[in-house]
């Protein structure tokens, strides 16, 4: 079983890594942890935005598909990623800069209590922000002076994921089996009748949670441009994600092998609703990071050890679906 994890990251499809690094970068502020390529497939950028330290629970990740289609709504499907930022002010401040900006959202709402704010990123991918949890200590939390966006109202972390399955049960007992995860109780899903049952991991350092939706009405997702990729789950170390692929194995359960991606290693499977979890350790070896106002051309690629020596071919591989370069 593995105790105290946490959410480690998520990873969403755009299809133009630019536009995409100008709207988490340049309007919700996150600082950029690494511009690097996708391992699988060399014509992919794969970028990472983090805390300053580049802390897991903190990261969502954007892969570049240059081909492709938009994300098609239903279930089966990671529904939306929520940001945790400081108040219900921090929320006000959002809701006048997305106007700024001209970024669709929905205004303030409350949903388990707390005030959100949902918003649509690049390529209309499902976002929000929501308050810390009163437990929460903001002290926890690595807030960056230089950022562009007000130091009481940056995003925090990570705060939740929300999922629309076909069996909600079979997902809730799978996740607390394998993450030990605790059962906060059941909702309704904003204003509609759909049921959430909602998992929580206690932890008080970096709390995160995920909503199972019961949603049987809307066709199974079609995953394009905007839609969530994966989430990734915590692992303390190496030996405790050979122990997860052992579990995987005792239930059957198709897994990839474990990847050493050089700055952490993992492994992917999908769950009883085909929801694709990526399970990673939680060592990120990189350096601190600055918040720096850089034009994405203008940023070097980053490649892990491994990977440095086909840096020549891996240029020239991104080089194809981007004329930028």
């Amino acid at each position: 079983m593995n105790r105290d994890s946490i959410i480690h990251h998520v990873s969403i499809i755009n299809h133009d890594a630019e536009q995409s690094f100008n709207f988490y970068r340049n309007i919700l502020g996150l600082n950029l942890l690494m511009k690097t390529v996708n391992q699988e497939n060399y014509e992919m950028y794969h970028i990472f935005f983090a805390d300053k330290y580049g802390r897991p629970g903190t990261e969502v990740t954007l892969f570049e598909m240059k081909e492709g289609k938009d994300n098609q709504f239903g279930a089966n499907a990671f529904d939306r990623l929520l940001f945790k930022v400081p108040s219900v002010e921090s929320l006000k401040y959002w809701e006048q800069r997305f106007d700024q900006f001209d970024v669709c959202h929905y205004g303030i709402e409350s949903y388990t209590d707390r005030s959100l704010i949902r918003f649509e990123g690049p390529d209309a991918t499902p976002l929000g922000l929501i308050v810390m949890t009163e437990q929460e200590d903001i002290g926890h939390f690595n807030r960056d002076e230089n950022s562009i966006v007000p130091f009481e109202h940056q995003i925090l972390a990570l705060d939740s994921v929300h999922a629309r399955v076909r069996y909600p049960e079979a997902s809730k007992q799978h996740f607390q089996s394998m993450y030990n995860w605790e059962d906060y109780g059941q909702t309704t899903f904003f204003d509609t009748d759909l049921t959430v049952n909602i998992l929580h991991n206690n932890n008080r350092h970096m709390y995160h949670e995920i909503h199972f939706i019961y949603d049987t009405f809307n066709p199974i997702e079609d995953q394009g441009f905007g839609g969530i990729h994966h989430v990734a789950i915590s692992t303390e170390t190496g030996d405790t994600l050979q122990d997860i692929e052992t579990s995987l194995d005792k239930l059957n359960m198709i897994h990839s092998p474990i990847k050493n991606r050089g700055f952490f290693k993992s492994i992917y499977y999908q769950d009883p609703n085909q929801l694709l979890f990526e399970v990673a350790t939680l060592t990120l070896n990189m350096k601190a990071i600055a918040f720096e106002e850089k034009a994405f051309q203008d940023i070097p690629l980053y490649l892990p050890e491994h990977l440095e020596e086909k840096r020549s071919f891996i240029e020239k591989q991104l080089k194809k679906g981007n004329t930028y370069l």
